[in-house]
């Protein structure tokens, strides 16, 4: 017998972009006076209907949220119940397993894998999941059960700690599901191995979605001084090291973030090449170019400055500042990776933010190659917010001039 479940009805012509692949309904889509979003409770699966009531799927709802709904299923009888996870998830590792040798990996990407607002990270036989929104935070249960019967993992740690949870009205809480699991997170990249905290790193505790842009950065750093901003716990810089650089100096404002540099370069022999600088980035940049330091190949890949639209003019504005600053501490026929995750910022836009920048202190500019996020991110091609990452392999010389 079917599931009896309410239904929200969205006003004449919204239903075009959800046609097209579109997974979001936002507030004002909604006709609220056929189907009220106080209605509704925070994560409460319902039909999906267009103006005329025809039915576009089902969806949770959270009456709280400027993404009032989310799509699940085109198939009106199907919820999020765990037999759909079973069957999301089986087609998420099916991808993973064909991209990756070993388990280390991101096993979903919310949109991209047909669970929006769900990530899942894999380090081994441990998972930790982040349930984003209401409907993900409702179903939790299932999400881990469905997981189970997939992976069986030894552990399963539950990161309820993402800022995205606030927007949807959520408590943030960090717990093991099912009994505690391991201090350490344990990581397999590109040849290299690497520990982080398990309940107090950074997103999961490792950030996946670089990997294939750190994958190809040998010809980038070979035999060069390489200087890595926003380090964190040393992917980037020590695949640099390992890749054939000669020296990494790794700047990071926090120190357990340093702290677990060090101990990944010690666990791949690379501790001897290493110098840590705690620190706020733009700080310690302009120190570095009051000094006459300088590097040949410097990477930038900062936290989101824009995480919201409303924040693009300042957000474009510290992407110009940093850069310059950057580029000021790069020796000639320099290297510059420059990187951004803000999904507001497009690839256009940061290039032309680093250009500005390489204009200003009067250097040229030569654009390699671009990078943007691994097989484990997959985008939503029907959604542009799912592509997010950036990464802008440069070549940084002095200004063109006639010889």
């Amino acid at each position: 017998m079917a599931q009896t479940r309410p239904s929200l009805y969205l006003k004449q012509g919204e239903e075009r972009r959800l046609r097209a692949g579109h997974l979001w309904v936002f507030s004002n889509e909604v006709d609220s006076a056929r189907s009220p979003l106080k209605a509704f409770e925070p994560g409460q699966d319902a039909t999906l209907r267009d103006h005329s009531g025809r039915p576009l799927g089902t969806a949770y709802v959270n009456p709280h949220s400027l993404i009032c709904a989310r799509l699940i299923s085109r198939d009106p009888e199907r919820g999020l119940d765990e037999s759909l996870l079973v069957h999301r998830l089986n087609l998420a590792l099916a991808l993973r397993e064909r991209h990756f040798p070993t388990p280390h990996y991101r096993l979903v990407h919310g949109d991209g894998d047909g669970l929006s607002g769900l990530v899942i990270d894999r380090y081994g036989d441990t998972c930790v999941v982040q349930p984003n929104t209401a409907g993900m935070d409702r179903a939790l249960d299932a999400i881990i059960s469905a997981l189970q019967r997939v992976l069986a993992p030894a552990h399963v740690l539950v990161r309820a700690d993402s800022p995205l949870r606030e927007l949807e009205g959520l408590e943030s809480t960090v717990d093991w599901a099912g009994g505690a699991g391991p201090d350490a997170l344990e990581i397999i990249e590109n040849g290299l191995t690497f520990s982080v905290p398990a309940t107090t790193g950074q997103k999961t505790g490792w950030y996946y979605d670089h990997r294939a842009n750190r994958a190809r950065i040998a010809p980038y750093v070979r035999g060069m001084r390489v200087l890595d901003v926003f380090s964190y716990a040393g992917a980037w810089g020590l695949q640099a090291l390992a890749a054939g650089a000669e020296s990494l100096v790794a700047v990071d404002s926090s120190s357990d973030a340093l702290d677990a540099l060090d101990a990944n370069a010690e666990r791949n022999g690379l501790g001897e090449h290493v110098t840590g600088v705690e620190g706020d980035a733009f700080d310690v940049l302009k120190a570095l170019r009051q000094d006459g330091e300088r590097f040949d190949a410097v990477i930038v890949d900062p936290p989101a400055f824009v995480k919201r639209k409303k924040d693009l003019k300042a957000g474009l504005s510290g992407y110009r500042r940093l850069n310059q600053l950057a580029l000021q501490v790069l020796e000639k026929n320099g290297v510059l990776i420059s990187a951004s995750c803000s999904a507001h910022v497009d690839e256009q836009q940061l290039l032309g933010e680093v250009l500005g920048a390489a204009r200003h202190v009067d250097r040229s500019l030569q654009l390699v190659e671009r990078g943007g996020q691994a097989p484990d991110h997959p985008e939503h091609p029907a959604i542009p917010e799912s592509r997010y990452l950036k990464a802008l392999f440069t070549r940084v010389a002095p200004a063109w001039s006639t010889p």
